[in-house]
């Protein structure tokens, strides 16, 4: 059985990228930190034959060393990374230790297994944040310029010119996914979506930046792990690839269809749940947008949920599974972060 390694695999992503490879019968290590964001929800498929957690903090890297030694993986995912714009608004230095030294970490343990004929792919997952505010009417390729605007996307781009170093002058074997915003079962509360539908089970307003009219990518997470395989097959080693799905949506716009697909479902929609617009994040961009023609190109790959289908699914999935909401410490998402300055 072909063993695989996921870093930061019970965080949103991780959660369904681990499934997703323990359907392709992958023997799949886990290693997280486990920290405030992590899935502790069960999960029926995950057992004791073909996968395994480990609590580690990629800072670790004798302890890394020792992990990648021992299941001597075909490929490591690195998803560990602290996400959320806010939370790296008012304490950035989480967002230095995890997504910066992490990625520094794990590369330095790859160099030194180099040495022991250990090598396996990396694929390294980065995000769209990096290359910065897009202008309207054009995308970014792979060759755009990156201009993060918040401790968070800077620290992701940093560790992506750590990773694209690291393959030219060590020659490590390594691929970088930078991809859209991601949707769709597991996600942690503080994100968009499923704030939105938590509030809207709770009788809660509806908060949106400004006047909502920043614009994003939206990609169902299944794509995004359809693209991760993918990569993990036949992504060359020192290139990147854009994974996104072409599908932007102003916030409001996307707040009125959440209301209006839970409108439809019979959900109930309470009195106190209302559009209410709240004061922007500091240095907040107004479009992200990717050009993904390098992967669908190359390699063949399309996103294959269509974003309707995609958040109608992603809603029942929240209503059929409201202990996931109940588990998470309310104060642990619905306090307004990002204001500090």
């Amino acid at each position: 059985m072909k063993k695989i390694i996921v870093t930061g695999g019970s965080g949103f992503i991780g959660t369904n990228l681990v499934n997703f490879l323990l359907k392709k019968k992958f023997f799949v290590v886990n290693l997280d930190k486990l920290t405030y964001s992590s899935n502790k929800y069960k999960n029926i498929l995950r057992n004791k034959k073909n996968y395994k957690l480990i609590k580690v903090d990629l800072i670790n890297k004798n302890k890394l060393i020792g992990i990648i030694k021992r299941y001597k993986p075909k490929a490591i995912f690195n998803l560990a990374a602290e996400t959320h714009v806010d939370r790296s608004i008012d304490g950035p230095a989480n967002f230095i230790h995890t997504n910066i030294n992490g990625t520094f970490s794990l590369l330095e343990a790859l160099r030194f297994l180099q040495k022991k004929k250990i090598n396996p792919k990396l694929i390294h997952i980065s995000t769209d944040e990096v290359f910065g505010d897009i202008k309207k009417n054009i995308r970014s390729n792979e060759d755009h310029k990156y201009e993060p605007s918040s401790p968070y996307s800077a620290s992701k781009a940093s560790a992506d010119h750590l990773v694209k170093s690291y393959i030219r002058t060590y020659k490590i074997k390594a691929v970088i996914s930078n991809c859209s915003n991601n949707y769709g079962p597991y996600q942690f509360p503080e994100k968009l979506i499923p704030k939105m539908i938590s509030n809207i089970f709770n009788n809660k307003e509806l908060p949106i930046y400004s006047k909502g009219e920043n614009s994003r990518e939206w990609i169902h997470v299944e794509d995004h792990c359809e693209a991760l395989f993918m990569l993990y097959l036949k992504g060359k080693s020192g290139e990147s690839y854009n994974v996104g799905s072409g599908i932007n949506l102003r916030n409001i716009d996307l707040v009125k269809k959440i209301l209006k697909v839970c409108k439809n479902m019979k959900i109930k929609i309470g009195n106190k749940t209302k559009i209410k617009f709240v004061k922007d994040r500091p240095g907040h961009d107004f479009r992200y947008a990717l050009d993904n023609k390098k992967i669908f190109r190359q390699l063949k790959w399309k996103p294959k949920k269509k974003f309707d289908a995609g958040l109608k699914e992603t809603i029942s999935w929240y209503l059929n599974n409201k202990k996931f909401l109940n588990n998470i410490a309310k104060k642990s998402y619905e306090k307004r972060l990002g204001l500090k300055v």
